[in-house]
C-alpha cells in the first residue's frame, strides 16, 4: 500500500464519517439493518473495524489489523443438531441464533424428511430429521448423518464443525439416541475429535417429571426437579462412558416453546448451552456466532446460576479479539480482567477499545 494511498484509506474526517466508510468499503462489510422492533442491528466486525479505524496507530499497523480481522470475517461455522421426534431442534434453534426459518412442529408427524439446511451470515445450520419414526427412516437418516459428518470444506478439513445431540429430559426412552451417539456419532468423529465437537443437550427440562416440579413464577425447576434433572444428566453420561470410554456431562435446559393457544414459555438454561457452544468452536470463527446470536434479552434471563455464563462467553470471545488484533501491541493501560474478566493479560490501545466495544455488544444482547 502506498502512502498516498493508505492516507486516503485512514484518513480520520469527523465531519463526513469518510475513513469508516472506506474501511466499510474494505471490509466488504454490509449496511446495518434493523430488527422487528427497529433496533438497529450492528455486526460485531464492524464495531471491531471502527475501533480501529479510529484509533491513533500507524496506517501499516491499521492495515495489518483490518486483514486480520478480514481474514476472521471469513470463516464460516457448521453445526448440525441431531435427535429424535419432538426433542425440540427448532425451537432450540429459533431461541438461540437470530432466525425464524425452523417452523417449531407440534404435530405428531416428523416436520422434516431430509437434512435441512439453514444459512445465516457465515452461519449454517444443519438440522436433521427426528429419529424413532421407523427402523429404515433411521436407517436412511443414520446413512445421511454418516456422509455429512464426512464432508470436507474447500481447506480439506471436516465441514462440521460440531454436533449438538438434543435429548428430551421428560422421555424414558432415550435408546434410539443411545445408538446413535455410542454407534454413529463418537466412532464417526473418534473420541479425541468427538470431546471437541459433540455437546449432549436435555431440553424440555420444564415438563420433566410431568412438568409439576416447575416454578413458573421463577422460570426455573424446584429443588425436587433440580434433583432429577442432575440425576438424569448423570444417567446419561453413565450411558455414554459405558459404550464409548468419552465423558461428556449433558447440559439440561428448556428451549422455550409456544403451546398451542397459550404463552410463549421462557428459556432457561439457554446461556449455559450458548457458552458451551461457543467454547466449543474454534477461538477464530466465534465471532460468527456473535454476529447470528438472538437478540431477545428475554432468551438470556434464566440460568441456573452455577457459574457466570455470560461472562464466560464474552471472556471466549474476548480470546477470538486478541487473536485478531494482539500483534504490534507495546504498551497497555488496563488489565483485561477490568474489561472482561481475562486475567494476566495487558491491554491498551486498539484493543482496549475493542474489548471495551465486545463488552457493550454483549450487554446489550445479555443485559
Amino acid at each position: 500500500m502506498t502512502k498516498e494511498n493508505s492516507d486516503v484509506f485512514f484518513s480520520n474526517d469527523a465531519k463526513s464519517g469518510e475513513s469508516e466508510e472506506k474501511g466499510a468499503v474494505a471490509m466488504g462489510t454490509e449496511k446495518t439493518e434493523q430488527d422487528d422492533k427497529g433496533t438497529v442491528k450492528k455486526s460485531i466486525y464492524d464495531i471491531l473495524e471502527e475501533e480501529i479505524m479510529k484509533s491513533d496507530m500507524k496506517d501499516a499497523d491499521k492495515a495489518k489489523k483490518l486483514s486480520r480481522l478480514l481474514n476472521i470475517r471469513g470463516k464460516k461455522v457448521n453445526i448440525m443438531l441431531v435427535g429424535a421426534t419432538g426433542c425440540g431442534k427448532s425451537s432450540t434453534i429459533n431461541a438461540i441464533f437470530d432466525m425464524q426459518v425452523a417452523e417449531v412442529g407440534v404435530g405428531v408427524d416428523p416436520e422434516t424428511d431430509c437434512i435441512a439446511k439453514y444459512d445465516l451470515e457465515k452461519l449454517t445450520i444443519w438440522d436433521t430429521p427426528g429419529l424413532g419414526d421407523g427402523v429404515e427412516n433411521d436407517k436412511r437418516i443414520t446413512r445421511d448423518i454418516i456422509r455429512k459428518l464426512n464432508e470436507k470444506d474447500e481447506n480439506g478439513d471436516p465441514l462440521i464443525d460440531m454436533v449438538i445431540v438434543i435429548l428430551d429430559a421428560s422421555s424414558k426412552d432415550l435408546g434410539t439416541s443411545y445408538d446413535l451417539i455410542n454407534h454413529v456419532l463418537i466412532p464417526c468423529l473418534g473420541n479425541d475429535s468427538a470431546k471437541e465437537r459433540i455437546l449432549i443437550a436435555l431440553n424440555q427440562a420444564d415438563i420433566a417429571m410431568k412438568g409439576n416440579h416447575w416454578d413458573s413464577q421463577k422460570n426455573e425447576p424446584d429443588a425436587v426437579l433440580k434433583d432429577f434433572l442432575k440425576k438424569k444428566a448423570l444417567s446419561v453420561q453413565k450411558r455414554i462412558k459405558e459404550g464409548t470410554g468419552l465423558d461428556i456431562r449433558p447440559i439440561c435446559y428448556c428451549a422455550g416453546y409456544k403451546e398451542e393457544g397459550g404463552e410463549q414459555r421462557k428459556p432457561y438454561n439457554l446461556t449455559k448451552l450458548f457458552y458451551y457452544i461457543v467454547k466449543f468452536i474454534p477461538k477464530e470463527k466465534r465471532l460468527v456466532l456473535a454476529d447470528n446470536i438472538n437478540r431477545d434479552k428475554d432468551n438470556w434471563l434464566h440460568d441456573d446460576h452455577e457459574d457466570d455464563y455470560k461472562g464466560k462467553a464474552r471472556s471466549d470471545f474476548f480470546d477470538t479479539l486478541w487473536f485478531c488484533v494482539e500483534d504490534g501491541i507495546s504498551t497497555g493501560c488496563e488489565i483485561g480482567g477490568n474489561i472482561l474478566g481475562i486475567p494476566g493479560k495487558i491491554v491498551g490501545g486498539v484493543i482496549g477499545g475493542a474489548a471495551g466495544a465486545v463488552k457493550g455488544f454483549f450487554e446489550a444482547i445479555f443485559g
